[in-house]
């Protein structure tokens, strides 16, 4: 994308990944007309596209629609490649760019044949401890995380145990005690940070009931709830929370679940 980028002429940069698809033929042209009619100044904004998946089967619906009306949020952790990047050339070049330090972030896009393949809830399961470490600055883990990662193409259920494995040599080895204490105690203030989602979750649950575009429970989180919990006795209690249910609950069962996986008798595809 970067060497694209420098070799782009245009003054306006569009990114997308080769999996999406642009249905609308304005859909562009309507972005680029709000590109530069927004007041604040076009050099310091990026839009991106609300997304809709291609799907093959009709399973995990309500999961599906939790994903795709996220996307038309601006809220942290909501934007991926997927939804296209557009922006002015020279809004890009003052960011410098794409880091390049980190390609493996890029497999955290949100792709219905990934869902289907490798199972939604593990994906999802995978880009939420991503996020979560990114976003605290926990770069160990991704230093050491291509040693474990499975690019997986069209191959079986995808693997977690390795990463949930990853983890625990992690705070064996490199973190100690106080810096896992500290992990997951920044890891608290992430998931307290993004508690909206579980009351978006239910306005979800609930659209047949509430209506398209309606949000009352999010709505309730962003005006109470969220200023009830703005404090750090709740980063802490949910840090606590947060290693216990990944490292006590999901990182057992998980094992238990691919080491039936990798024993079964039926072939399984390896890439």
């Amino acid at each position: 994308m970067n060497l694209a980028a420098g070799e782009a002429t245009g003054d306006y940069f569009l990114f997308l990944h080769a999996d999406s698809r642009i249905d609308d033929p304005y859909l562009l042209s309507n972005a680029l007309h709000a590109l530069q009619s927004d007041p604040g100044g076009q050099e310091r904004i990026a839009g991106h596209y609300c997304l809709r998946f291609i799907r093959t089967t009709n399973l995990n619906t309500v999961a599906y629609r939790y994903a795709e009306e996220k996307t038309a949020f601006n809220r942290v952790n909501t934007t991926n490649g997927d939804q296209g990047l557009l922006l002015t050339k020279g809004f890009f070049r003052h960011l410098g760019g794409f880091d390049e330090s980190l390609p493996f972030l890029e497999d955290q896009r949100i792709s219905a044949r990934r869902f289907e393949t490798e199972g939604f809830h593990r994906r999802y399961i995978l880009m939420s401890m991503m996020m979560g470490l990114y976003s605290i600055g926990a770069e160990s883990f991704f230093v050491r995380a291509p040693g474990v990662y499975q690019v997986q193409q069209e191959t079986g259920k995808l693997l977690l145990s390795p990463f949930f494995g990853l983890i625990r040599r992690l705070m064996c080895d490199d973190w100690g005690l106080a810096g896992s204490i500290r992990i997951f105690y920044l890891l608290g203030r992430y998931i307290r940070g993004n508690s909206w989602q579980m009351f978006y979750f239910i306005d979800i649950r609930l659209r047949a009931m509430l209506g398209a575009g309606r949000y009352p429970f999010l709505t309730f989180h962003d005006r109470i709830f969220a200023p009830c919990i703005n404090f750090r006795i709740f980063d802490a209690l949910t840090g606590m929370l947060c290693f216990i249910w990944f490292m006590g609950v999901l990182a057992p069962f998980f094992w238990l679940l691919d080491y039936g996986e990798l024993n079964s008798d039926s072939p399984r595809e390896v890439a």
